[in-house]
């Protein structure tokens, strides 16, 4: 380990990790994994990626065990999630055998820079594929570049596990109806940083958008996904615009463990004055609480944690999934492939 690294200082941002990964696709097929201490890559300037978006990434994270070993959270779920946004814009699909190869290797290679247990610290991925074919006309690549970045980084909210208020808009959608919105593709991110910054400098710490058509049921959280508490019952968005979250996912398997109801359907945004808590949630931030919702458009509020306190069953479903990230539970789920340094 880096004795110069203050690991519980660090915050959401990059640093960039001593090796990178690339694989290229030619003539029909994945060449071999190549090792790069370059974090800048040559493109032609006619590329695909550059023109017309043909862009896909993810985002896993791996973890320093409470036991000695370093594990990978999901990262064959990671790896399906790709294959099925680069087979929507018509990139050639990495396999979950290479993908996940290149995960152990950039681990490895960069074990030097994988915080400590206890920091609160992790070392997040980020696989990403670019099409790579010039192009002036408006046609997909034919060749294509997968690249494996890392970096180690702390919480993703400088506030911690605490309540924070977001709001609604009707102003911005976040996605197109029966557009990109349940695959990773970075154009769905690119608008989404104009009502990031408003909602930021109103003091708020994301946007609940509505659905894209009707505008009348809940969406995501910014770049995650949301999920709410209602009695018993794990209520989530449902919704074919939705990116399919890994924690999601997780986190409605654990408040089934926990003896919870777990409904993924649509959910009125007016419901909100009924549920008991509520999170956004995703890879980057785990579980985000949410004190209250803010209406901008209708002047309502709809006040979840009155004592700006984080809920016991968000707070339970944020400590079980840690615990097994951090090998202090067992993983029962098989959740999680511990990854040999030597």
């Amino acid at each position: 380990m880096d004795n110069e690294i203050d690991w519980s200082s660090l915050t959401f941002d990059y640093t960039p990790a001593d090796f990178n990964l690339r694989c290229h696709f030619r003539d029909g097929e994945w060449g071999e994994i190549e090792v790069s201490t370059d974090n800048e890559i040559s493109l032609p300037i006619a590329a695909t990626c550059l023109h017309y978006g043909q862009e896909v990434f993810e985002g896993l994270k791996i973890f320093a065990g409470a036991d000695g070993h370093v594990r990978a959270f999901r990262m064959a779920d990671n790896a399906r999630r790709i294959i099925d946004s680069a087979e929507a814009v018509i990139m050639a699909p990495v396999t979950v055998d290479l993908f996940c190869r290149m995960v152990e290797k950039i681990v490895r290679l960069n074990a030097r820079l994988i915080p400590p247990y206890g920091t609160g610290a992790s070392f997040y991925i980020r696989p990403v594929e670019l099409g790579i074919t010039p192009q002036i006309a408006v046609r997909h690549s034919t060749e294509f570049v997968f690249i494996m970045m890392a970096s180690p980084v702390g919480p993703y909210f400088r506030e911690g596990f605490c309540p924070t208020p977001i709001c609604v808009t009707r102003r911005y959608d976040r996605v197109a109806p029966c557009g990109t919105g349940r695959w990773k593709v970075g154009g769905n991110y690119a608008y989404s940083l104009t009502a990031g910054k408003m909602a930021h400098e109103l003091g708020y710490s994301s946007v609940l958008y509505l659905d894209p058509k009707e505008k009348k049921y809940l969406d995501e959280c910014g770049p995650a996904n949301f999920f709410a508490i209602k009695g018993n019952t794990y209520i989530t968005p449902k919704s074919d615009s939705i990116l399919p979250s890994i924690t999601n996912m997780s986190f409605m398997q654990l408040a089934r463990d926990m003896g919870l109801k777990v409904e993924q359907r649509r959910i009125l945004l007016e419901e909100l004055a009924e549920v008991d808590e509520a999170a956004a949630c995703g890879t980057a931030a785990v579980a985000a609480p949410v004190s209250r919702v803010d209406d901008l458009d209708t002047g309502r509020s709809y006040v979840i944690s009155p004592d700006n306190q984080p809920g016991p069953i968000t707070t339970e479903l944020y400590h079980r999934l840690r615990a097994i990230q951090y090998g202090e539970q067992p993983d029962t789920h098989g959740w999680t492939t511990v990854i040999d340094l030597d």
